[in-house]
């Protein structure tokens, strides 16, 4: 399915680039530059199409803190179109409320109002994404609009999405909205954003008030700035030992350290052959179970094989789940009777438990198996997104063999009221359910996991056991290690398909920061500065502090200290650059008028704000402070210090240097 029919090629960059469309609240055009727009829009169509009756053009997206909203954003002009009537307004408030009611309870002046709320909610995905934040800024001509957003591809997809449903409400067509939601859901899981555990995180951070933002060339996300930054990959970080996680990877190596502590681990053996896994079954004694030595989410692996035959088809599967590069290493080893259950360990402690649950059905008389699949597939809580609480059922050859086992297909129908099991691994990743066991958790088994979690230098670790109870002590009954993971997966803990959520994600944060304010570095912003005022500034601040690392960055240079580095052309690679530096101490920043336009802000918050006579525009960084922020203001003659709800004024000598006044609120920060 294609997800949009619309020509989106934004040809405003053509037609429109020399005008720069600004909201008026922000700029006033001249007259003459008016004119001339006048005369243009009303002739012209910049990307509707003849029967629209709405136009959407200059649309961009802001990685950060920009002139319309404080934090990323798309960012476009929303007109009506000149010859095409809209519906009344209440038209498209009717027909949006019956898939969002609460919209039809909410009052809008304009189409661009409402249009601007329903990009805004549409954006959610139906699946609680934080964006939540919108603008609208009127113009003669159209309506800036702006809308928070996180992954730009999906952000245009929307606003064009929506555009498509304003102009089939327009029509009296209809429009299948709910498709274009799964496509998008779609769209944003294949993002860097749309994995469950880096959305998970990502949303603590915001609600903790600690800076993030993705290091694209790196495959990383960085959490804090400068020395206060933590990087990594999922629950996978910097400063986790690389020896220690490349060892959880092999199973059997593993087992063997983890018996040594004396921690129950099945018996078994490594193959390279059939005949060798055929042998060690025979000698371990079946129920076996077996998989691959290196591997994740479960694949290639299978429980409880008591056959000959099941272990042929158990031992190709996991050499299928071999990488090509990698040799073929197998392990048999002893299947134990139980329920499967991870515990989840934070900086070596115990935070959370879940019981995971093989994907299930329940009959209802009528329906084949395959058929029961597909409905199960198709409820809200499986729409496998970064915050449901259940990934889609996955059919596939260990699933039907399975079914075989039982005496089913995939065609049979189930008689009403029968449920039966489609897996023997409880594998979360192709439709296994979790049910919270937190507080179920002997406290010998809660000892056991931390001895485990340890011995590892590992900021996360999963450990994977199998238990009759969880709430009886790993001593006085069969429990088993079955592996360790040293990237273990958090959904499963926040949503659990049945159960208490567990706040993970805080805990493995507050590792790293107390606080939102643990998280940063001073940062210095200016809305213009030289470079031999940025020397001077950093030549002062070394003077208090020497061994400190500053970096800092004006339009003509970009420094570390006294070092001069390269200066990027996109002056806003320049600052994440230097709040990626692990070392920095301080970051002095300047955004002048036309940064501001074209790049927004990459960061959000500056501790102190040093503006020289600046512009309407400039004067919007003021905006992005803290409560102990200072700001400076020199307006002509006149300087002004702002801090805390006091502001002290005086005129400035015919020779007093500006600096001067500055460079005394560095305490501030110092």
């Amino acid at each position: 399915m294609a997800i949009l029919t619309r020509d989106r090629c934004d040809r405003s960059s053509l037609k429109l680039s020399s005008f720069k469309l600004t909201p008026i609240c922000i700029r006033q055009y001249t007259t003459t530059i008016a004119m001339v727009l006048n005369e243009v829009l009303e002739t012209l169509r910049v990307n509707a199409r003849p029967t629209d009756a709405f136009d959407i053009y200059n649309l961009r997206h802001f990685g950060g803190p920009n002139l319309y909203l404080n934090r990323a954003a798309s960012v476009f002009d929303f007109a009506l179109t000149k010859g095409n009537q809209p519906a009344a307004l209440e038209d498209y408030i009717s027909v949006i409320g019956q898939r969002y009611p609460h919209l039809h309870d909410e009052q809008y002046e304009s189409h661009a109002q409402l249009f601007a709320r329903v990009v805004s909610e549409v954006s959610q995905l139906d699946m609680g994404l934080h964006l939540d934040g919108w603008s609208i800024h009127p113009d003669q001509q159209c309506t800036r609009i702006a809308v928070q957003s996180l992954h730009h591809r999906t952000a245009r997809e929307v606003i064009y999405g929506v555009w498509d449903w304003f102009e089939a409400i327009t029509k009296h067509r209809s429009f299948d909205m709910d498709a274009q939601i799964e496509i998008l859901q779609g769209l944003f899981r294949q993002s860097v954003y749309g994995g469950p555990t880096v959305y998970a995180l990502l949303q603590t951070a915001r609600e903790k008030g600690i800076p993030t933002f993705y290091l694209w060339n790196e495959g990383l996300m960085q959490y804090g700035y400068g020395k206060k930054q933590i990087r990594g990959v999922a629950t996978t970080f910097d400063c986790d030992s690389h020896i220690d996680s490349d060892f959880t990877m092999y199973k059997d190596d593993c087992k063997a350290f983890l018996s040594t502590l004396g921690f129950p681990v099945p018996k078994g053996s490594i193959v390279t052959s059939l005949e060798e896994a055929l042998a060690a079954a025979r000698r371990i004694d079946y129920p076996v179970a077996v998989k691959p030595v290196i591997g994740h989410k479960g694949e290639g692996v299978t429980a409880d094989v008591r056959t000959l035959q099941d272990l042929e088809a158990a031992y190709d599967r996991a050499v299928e789940a071999i990488a090509e590069e990698q040799p073929v290493r197998i392990i048999v080893e002893k299947s134990i009777s139980g329920k499967d259950y991870r515990l989840l360990c934070v900086n070596g402690r115990f935070v959370a438990a879940v019981e995971r649950r093989p994907a299930s059905v329940e009959g209802d008389g009528d329906s084949t198996i395959a058929e029961l699949i597909e409905r199960e597939n198709r409820s809200r809580a499986r729409s496998d997104t970064p915050t449901s609480p259940m990934g889609k059922i996955k059919r596939d050859e260990a699933m039907e063999l399975y079914l075989q086992e039982q005496g089913l297909s995939l065609d049979s129908v189930l008689s009403k009221g029968r449920e039966i099991r489609l897996r023997k691994v409880a594998n979360l990743s192709a439709g296994g359910l979790g049910v919270d066991a937190t507080q179920q958790v002997h406290p010998d088994t809660i000892i056991l996991a931390q001895d485990i979690a340890q011995h590892f230098r590992l900021t996360c670790l999963g450990i994977d056991v199998i238990a009759e109870d969880i709430s009886d002590s790993w001593k006085e009954n069969d429990f088993g290690i079955l592996e360790i993971n040293a990237a273990p997966g958090i959904y499963m803990h926040l949503n659990p398909a049945i159960g208490e959520s567990v706040d993970v994600t805080s805990r493995i944060l507050e590792t790293f920061f107390e606080s939102g304010d643990a998280a940063r570095i001073p940062i210095v912003t200016f809305n213009q500065v030289s470079v031999r005022e940025l020397q001077e500034v950093i030549d002062y601040v070394l003077s208090q502090h020497p061994n400190w690392t500053i970096g800092a960055v004006c339009r003509d240079g970009v420094f570390v200290n006294r070092s001069e580095k390269v200066l990027d052309p996109e002056y806003n690679v320049n600052v994440r650059n230097l709040l990626r530096n692990p070392r920095l101490d301080l970051l002095i920043a300047e955004y002048r008028e036309h940064v501001l336009e074209d790049e927004g802000m990459f960061y959000y918050g500056s501790n102190l704000v040093i503006l020289n006579n600046p512009s309407e525009l400039e004067m919007t960084l003021t905006r992005d402070v803290f409560d102990d922020s200072t700001l400076v203001i020199k307006q002509n003659d006149t300087a002004s210090i702002r801090r805390q709800g006091l502001m002290e004024q005086y005129e400035l000598g015919s020779t007093e240097p500006f600096a001067r006044v500055y460079l005394k609120e560095f305490a501030t920060i110092l």
